[in-house]
């Protein structure tokens, strides 16, 4: 009996041995861009800003990625072990019909995620292009968008590399991790001795006190930032747990055993 084509295409099928090219460094690159995600920057920079030490922030930091880990983990088991997407194994849980419903609910969560993504990319291009004319790109704001022109050209630039990768296919990301996460590796080192030339080594940071103790501007208001960030924190990896077994899916045997 053949399968209805509105149940099944090329992309929701289990994967074969041949499409199991992902190992173990696969995904150590992987998680190595993870780590490297200029929003998990901000916002661990934006808790010391409201007032926390550097420990209270990573220690918050560390938490919400501990408790993303544990349904990536689940949910990640069963591409590695069944090969088949998060569409299919939804099925199990909602019917042929009714799995359309979470199906589209993570692609809107991906659209806002791959909106946030590309802002940043964009801002990151638009920084540079400034860098390289010696002066800051400016210009007048466009009404209703409240960015300039060249703000939204180097949004949609950033939007056509991301574009690329996504016609391409897991394969393209696959590579483009590997052969970058080096680099990633280096520009994270950069990042740290300019912060330590900036701060004049790294006393001044890690002696910067919590501004939430006795004393401090902030005292006795830790939970009212600790609680907004924690879920925030959990929030920033939501479309990766949800993705994460579209990653598994394709892992070699080798790199699930």
């Amino acid at each position: 009996m053949s399968m209805s084509n509105s149940l099944t295409n090329d992309d929701l099928k289990p994967t074969t041995e041949a499409q199991r090219t992902w190992r173990w460094y696969h995904f150590t690159a992987l998680w190595i861009g993870m780590v490297m995600c200029i929003p998990a920057y901000t916002l661990a920079a934006s808790l010391i800003e409201s007032g926390m030490s550097w420990s209270q922030a990573v220690g918050t930091v560390f938490l919400g990625n501990a408790i993303v880990l544990v349904p990536m983990l689940l949910i990640g088991h069963a591409g590695a072990k069944y090969g088949i997407p998060y569409a299919v194994l939804a099925r199990a849980s909602f019917g042929t019909i009714g799995a359309r419903l979470p199906a589209l609910l993570r692609a809107f969560v991906a659209c806002g995620w791959y909106g946030i993504q590309t802002w940043f990319g964009g801002m990151m291009i638009h920084t540079l292009a400034g860098v390289v004319m010696g002066q800051p790109l400016g210009g007048d704001k466009i009404a209703g968008l409240g960015i300039t022109l060249s703000q939204l050209v180097s949004f949609f630039a950033f939007w056509l590399i991301q574009l690329y990768y996504v016609l391409h296919g897991i394969d393209s990301i696959r590579k483009l991790e590997t052969y970058t996460a080096p680099f990633k590796i280096i520009i994270c080192f950069v990042l740290l001795w300019w912060a330590y030339s900036k701060a004049g080594g790294f006393g001044p940071i890690i002696d910067q006190p919590s501004q939430f103790v006795e004393g401090g501007k902030k005292a006795g208001q830790f939970s009212a930032v600790f609680w907004p960030a924690l879920p925030g924190l959990v929030g920033l990896w939501e479309t990766v747990e949800l993705n994460i077994r579209d990653f598994r899916r394709f892992a070699n045997r080798s790199a699930t055993s």
